[in-house]
């Protein structure tokens, strides 16, 4: 009996919270380090943030934007400057 009263009271408390519901699509931001090739530079250590669609958190959908850091601090689209031809 106890189980079913506390199955209940969890079910009572998913109904009246308060906070957002759960999306089914999120936008997510991830930087990570990558290496870059020119034929002037050599090899360019980046950091390059994706931004991304993503369905329940886990399931990446599609890349919306890719962006890199310069070294005095320029935003460049990677779309834009191919380093690596």
């Amino acid at each position: 009996m106890t189980s079913t009263h506390i199955n209940l009271n969890f079910v009572t408390d998913i109904i009246n919270d308060k906070r957002t519901p759960m999306k089914l699509i999120n936008i997510k931001r991830k930087t990570q380090l990558e290496q870059r090739h020119t034929r002037e530079m050599g090899v360019l250590t980046t950091n390059v943030t994706y931004i991304k669609k993503m369905l329940f958190n886990l399931i990446p959908l599609a890349t919306l934007h890719k962006y890199r850091e310069t070294y005095y601090g320029e935003i460049k689209d990677c779309e834009e400057c191919v380093l690596a031809k």
